[in-house]
């Protein structure tokens, strides 16, 4: 054990954690010098083309050390984005170490702040390495300053290093070994393993990555999940070096694999903590909690024809991701379909884009909501996250929103504008702090409802493009919440409905109504578009008829025949207006995303 390190990176989104993981791995010999712009850690086209990591990976390297030893490091990736907070925590759990990216050009970003935090609360020993050397718009001497005034790191111990060219990346793994220490543990106490991740494959089931804190652990064992206590039998344990190496065993201190036939990755938790059946541990790992989601959205097949098959899609996406929830829904206005549950907004669009691209199924999707806790007078409290279950009964005593604390990392000079837009939306101001001369961090809470539509493109707009922010769920808060109904020909459209603040209600039904009115074609008679609160309008467009010129072919002759033809086209509009069917375009429904709160 004394020659095993296990380390995580982490880092801001686009600092250069993936691209660092493949110089790493080079450096070890498990991938080739050859091909420096492939990220072998990143394996899906989408984390390619987006720059994130999606799904966190792992690796085990040996690396032969200038004190004549041969270390075996254990890589534990984590994800790159806000949403998958809770597998950054758990992955730092499993670790002795952390390498805390920042780019050399940008400096110390909001998830950078995040992340720092994360492992200070696992009292791990952080690395501070400055990225992107070789650029030309590189200060490194004030991203080092910052570092060690903002995050108290010594300035000694930060390393310079470019990931594109490997510079820095031998003395990056010599501080590594130097200051990470080895895991402690006992091999002859009984099983304590934690689950890093787990995802499935179509002919061994369900495949968990796992950190071993005391124990051994070897195929025929029977293992126990402390949050469902279900056992199986071990069919397979193993390492991973970029693929699967079968091993006898896995002892105190490392990282691997197990394969035990579960079927259902419904049944896998990460976090959750794996013992023996026979001589299983009194308690278990701290910090495990289930992952909830906080984004709900319906989704549908544009073609009613494709109900069954996505529903195949979703059941096949959730065997790979278990954070995805669903369940059918049935609306009036969309037909069959399910109500979705995401751990945020990228989740949601990650989900969509692999859908649509992995089982080629076209989708309207409606607009995103939050879970809503409703409290009643005669009885508990519900939790709801579609507009079409809030209730319009008067027996509610209040509502409750979820709320989220904010960190913005700006620069100073943007503070202003800021503020203004945190008022916008509804920001409460906790305090300002300042990271060097020039960048401030500024702390709110705001309600997660604001935040999930517009937020990042506005503040990127005010800012021009120099801030960067994350969020962290806190809990529920009361406010005055009201479901506005969208009305098109006098008919509630339910997939167009939302719940709003009552003092924005009335702005973003106007804005819904406008944007509604765009995108809705023309019909032989008028069409309303109404938003309201109960049986309150505050918000009306209507789109004009189209008109057919009924009196051309009169060249001439009596004024009365023309107001005949005329009288007779209006009095079929009314009856035309009475039974007709309006047409709801697919964009009426994503326009909802665009509108800004």
């Amino acid at each position: 054990m004394e020659e095993i390190r296990n380390f995580s990176i982490i880092a801001h989104i686009d600092h250069g954690k993936s691209t660092l993981s493949d110089r790493l791995l080079e450096e070890c010999g498990l991938k080739s010098k050859d091909n420096k712009n492939e990220l072998v850690l990143d394996t899906m086209d989408l984390e390619k083309e987006r720059g994130i990591t999606i799904k966190s990976q792992s690796a085990r390297m040996e690396y032969s050390s200038a004190d004549g030893k041969t270390y075996i490091l254990n890589l534990i990736d984590t994800p790159g984005h806000m949403d998958f907070n809770y597998e950054v925590s758990r992955s730092l759990s499993a670790c002795e170490g952390a390498i805390l990216l920042v780019d050399a050009a940008q400096g110390i970003q909001a998830q950078t702040l995040v992340n720092f935090h994360l492992a200070f609360d696992n009292n791990l020993p952080v690395i501070g390495v400055i990225n992107k050397i070789d650029l030309p718009s590189a200060n490194i001497k004030v991203v080092t300053e910052a570092m060690e005034n903002t995050l108290l790191l010594e300035k000694e111990g930060i390393i310079n290093v470019s990931a594109k060219t490997g510079e820095g990346v031998k003395e990056l793994l010599e501080a590594v070994i130097k200051n990470i220490p080895p895991p402690k543990g006992d091999k002859e106490k009984p099983l304590k393993a934690l689950i890093i991740d787990s995802y499935y494959d179509p002919y061994r089931g369900v495949i968990i990555k796992i950190r071993i804190f005391d124990g051994r652990l070897k195929a025929g064992d029977k293992i126990l999940f402390f949050s469902n206590k279900n056992t199986y039998e071990v069919d397979e344990v193993g390492i991973y070096r970029l693929k699967h190496d079968k091993v006898d065993e896995l002892s105190a201190g490392e990282v691997g694999y197990i394969i035990a036939g579960i079927k259902q990755i419904q049944d896998v938790h990460v976090g959750d903590t794996i013992t023996l059946s026979a001589k299983p541990i009194s308690e278990p790992l701290p910090g495990f909690k289930e992952v909830k989601p906080m984004v709900f959205a319906g989704i549908y097949p544009m073609d009613g024809d494709e109900y069954e098959n996505l529903k195949k899609a979703l059941e096949k996406l959730q065997l790979n991701d278990s954070s995805l929830s669903f369940m059918a829904n049935n609306s009036p206005a969309l037909g069959f379909g399910f109500r979705c549950g995401f751990l945020g907004l990228l989740h949601m669009e990650i989900v969509q884009e692999r859908l649509e691209r992995e089982f080629n199924i076209n989708l309207v999707i409606t607009a995103p909501n939050v879970k809503y806790r409703v409290r009643f007078q005669d009885k508990d409290a519900v939790e709801i996250d579609n507009p079409a279950d809030f209730p319009e009964n008067q027996k509610v005593e209040y509502i409750e929103e979820p709320m989220v604390k904010v960190i913005i990392i700006t620069p100073k000079d943007y503070i202003g504008n800021i503020m203004t837009l945190m008022t916008d939306f509804r920001g409460k101001y906790i305090r300002t702090e300042y990271i060097n001369p020039l960048k401030v961090e500024l702390e709110y809470e705001v309600p997660f409802a604001e935040i999930i539509f517009d937020f990042l493109n506005t503040l990127k707009s005010v800012t021009r493009g120099y801030a960067s922010f994350d969020y962290e769920f806190i809990g529920f808060q009361k406010a005055a919440m009201v479901k506005v109904d969208i009305l098109v020909h006098k008919n509630k459209v339910d997939a167009l409905s939302f719940i709003a603040h009552k003092d924005k209600a009335y702005i973003h039904g106007r804005a819904v109504t406008k944007k509604l009115k765009e995108v809705i074609s023309r019909h032989m008679f008028e069409v309303s578009i109404q938003a309201a609160i109960g049986s309150k309008v505050i918000a009306r467009e209507s789109v004009k008829a189209v008109k057919k010129d009924v009196t051309a072919k009169c060249y001439g002759g009596d004024i009365t025949r023309k107001r005949k033809l005329l009288e007779k086209q209006k009095a079929g509009k009314k009856r035309m207006k009475m039974i007709g069917n309006v047409e709801i375009p697919q964009e009426a429904f994503l326009s909802i995303l665009k509108v800004n709160q």
